[in-house]
């Protein structure tokens, strides 16, 4: 559950520079959101093999 709170805490840290990138453009913004993304899929699959994992014991 620790992995979950941590990927929902860093797509609701990435809102504000989202919301930088597509209302103002602002280039840097969008380089952070495209790093935070990499790290919530990397999240999001380390998630999926725990899961599978317990579900196989």
């Amino acid at each position: 559950m620790e992995k979950y709170t941590k990927l929902k805490e860093l797509v609701t840290s990435l809102e504000e520079d989202i919301a930088k990138f597509y209302d103002k453009g602002n280039q840097a913004a969008g380089t952070r959101v495209r790093k935070g993304m990499q790290d919530l899929k990397s999240l999001a699959q380390d998630i999926r093999v725990e899961i599978q994992s317990k579900k196989n014991e």
